[in-house]
């Protein structure tokens, strides 16, 4: 499905990855942890097109896309909901999640889609007519991934879902990017939350100073003693 293939990386003369290669196979749910300043962000940056790697390729399905724009991207299958939400405050839960279908592989079926949405944030649909911007902090992540299935994505790159959230809403939300996985979406799951992330997940890589450091079954990771040292505080 998606393969990234030694992709160096740099912001200015600022390299932010280094030889990275991965990949996610349909289905999966595909963790990449690390520390700040690892290069996750960037990881999924460059993958959805906002930045372009000096070196290596990327492509989805035997097609590279390493060059292509970001609308491209979406429309080929890949949604990437970003840290810190990114929502537009000032329009509707409803204008929000509109802006997610904005491509003709998922307009003509938007009203069935947004249904299969409030399938899984239920609360979405009572606060249609509400300012996003006046949603709580799990409503607003709730909102990001939402307009992210919008588009009828292969695969979702999720980036730090979690972050900020409650307790009690961290499961929630892990809980539903097992529910949309399980419904055939593929999942790239940024997470610093790493006992989560890897209890759900098929595989992981670790990122340090950019490089893939570990590779390997969720599960097993958890149980590698480096993870548990470094991330687990174990």
């Amino acid at each position: 499905m998606l393969k990234v293939n030694e992709i160096d990386v740099y912001y200015g003369d600022l390299q932010a990855l280094r030889g990275v290669s991965f990949d996610v196979e349909q289905g999966e749910v595909v963790s990449v942890i690390g520390s700040n300043g690892a290069g996750k962000s960037s990881l999924l940056k460059t993958i959805s097109g906002m930045l372009r790697p000096r070196r290596g390729s990327i492509s989805l399905d035997g097609n590279k896309i390493s060059q292509a724009p970001s609308s491209h991207i979406v429309e080929q299958g890949i949604s990437h909901v970003p840290e810190g939400r990114q929502i537009f405050p000032t329009m509707t839960v409803l204008e929000n999640l509109e802006m997610g279908a904005q491509f003709s592989r998922s307009i003509k079926i938007q009203s069935e889609t947004m249904q299969q949405v409030f399938g899984y944030f239920p609360r979405l649909k009572e606060r249609l007519s509400q300012k996003a911007g006046t949603l709580s902090g799990g409503e607003q992540q709730m909102l990001a991934m939402g307009r992210g299935l919008m588009s009828l994505p292969a695969l979702m790159m999720l980036d730090e879902p979690s972050l900020g959230l409650a307790p009690v809403l961290v499961s929630t939300i892990f809980e539903i990017i097992e529910k949309i996985n399980q419904q055939g979406t593929s999942i790239l799951l940024i997470e610093q939350n790493v006992f989560h992330s890897l209890k759900i997940s098929n595989r992981g890589y670790v990122l340090e100073n950019g490089q893939v450091a570990l590779s390997g079954a969720g599960p097993e990771l958890l149980e590698n003693p480096h993870i548990r040292k470094t991330y687990l505080g174990l």
